[in-house]
């Protein structure tokens, strides 16, 4: 058989990496863990707002003001430092590694798609163990335009040096992997965050309730 995938690439946070601890910092600098998600969706939808309105959003600039607004301008700058710094120590989650390792074993490049500068996304997945499975880290940085935006899948493709349509992209968000399907490439959609992908996307190619279970499926395709 054929294998359709020649190349796989990941979205990191949330997917790749457990962002709870980021809360428990929360909790230091006292405020409620509970603001951790709404702070995250906040940075995301942000960051969009900003790539629809024609501009490149700062990673670290964009969270700033994410938190400084979710928790209503209660949060010190310095507080707001600590918490941020809190990105570079995240664990990886447990089937990330032996995803990536099934991956590396049957030849597929693996690729890491995130925004922010690469070497800091290079330097979270060192802490996380991850950094010697991946092949190449693509961030929107580079693209000027955050996710989903089509080209950020198209410069992803030539990076890794693959046709779209035999590059998957793996993913938590729906709306990652419908950005994917919208420009021909494949997508593999883990449940983990969202338990149902929603009627409004595009179906990825391959569902799993885990990392290992979407790879094997790619790998099958």
């Amino acid at each position: 058989m054929v294998r359709r995938v020649d190349a796989v690439v990941f979205d990191v946070l949330e997917t790749l990496l457990d962002l709870d601890p980021i809360g428990v910092r929360l909790e230091e600098v006292g405020q409620s863990a509970a603001v951790l998600g709404p702070f995250f969706m906040r940075f995301q939808r942000d960051a969009m707002a900003l790539s629809l309105a024609g501009d490149n959003p700062d990673f670290t600039r964009t969270a700033r003001q994410a938190l400084r607004t979710e928790t209503k301008q209660k949060m010190s700058e310095d507080a707001i430092d600590y918490v941020l710094q809190g990105f570079a120590e995240v664990p990886a989650f447990p089937d990330a590694g032996p995803a990536m390792e099934r991956l590396s074993k049957a030849g597929v490049i693996i690729g890491c798609l995130t925004v922010g500068d690469p070497d800091n996304t290079r330097s979270f997945l060192s802490g996380a163990g991850l950094e010697d499975y991946v092949d190449h880290v693509v961030t929107s940085d580079a693209v000027g335009v955050w996710k989903p935006a089509p080209d950020v899948y198209h410069h992803t493709a030539k990076v890794l040096n693959c046709e779209l349509d035999r590059m998957a992209l793996v993913a938590v968000h729906a709306w990652d992997c419908h950005g994917a399907k919208k420009v021909g490439a494949l997508a593999g959609w883990c449940s983990r965050l969202e338990g149902e992908p929603g009627e409004i996307f595009h179906a990825a190619d391959v569902r799993g309730e885990d990392l290992i279970e979407v790879v094997d499926g790619l790998l099958a395709l």
